[in-house]
């Protein structure tokens, strides 16, 4: 068994695509609209194979996005090295994103740091 895909929704569907694009070599599908409901999203296929499935629909609501709370808390990238996530970590905060931890390494022995990145979403980055 596998997980076939994950799937986030976001209100600026194109934003999100260009920063999975940009800085995790995703690859987008065509994308899909649904003209009833106006529901659109793309499949993102990384390198590995993984696919993260983004979409937006009319009318979505922002929740309050804590760190403490019950839920999926981030979406974590193997980037290969730790030099890699060092040159990602500190490419993302040139852009103007939000480093919350890291680089470092954990107490179960992970070289991470983590970004709020998508529409305050959390992104890990690993060796």
């Amino acid at each position: 068994m596998k997980i076939e895909h994950i799937a986030l929704y976001v209100n600026d569907l194109e934003n999100a695509k260009q920063f999975f694009i940009k800085y995790f070599g995703a690859e987008a599908n065509d994308g899909y609209h649904n003209l009833r409901t106006d529901f659109r999203s793309y499949f993102l296929t990384f390198d590995d194979g993984a696919r993260l499935e983004i979409m937006t629909k009319p009318k979505m609501e922002d929740q309050a996005k804590v760190l403490a709370r019950t839920g999926f808390a981030h979406i974590a990238f193997s980037v290969g090295s730790k030099e890699r996530v060092d040159s990602l970590t500190a490419e993302l905060k040139a852009d103007g994103y939000e480093v919350i931890s890291g680089p470092r390494t954990t107490g179960d022995g992970y070289y991470e740091s983590c970004v709020v990145a998508v529409e305050g979403n959390q992104v890990e980055i690993t060796v």
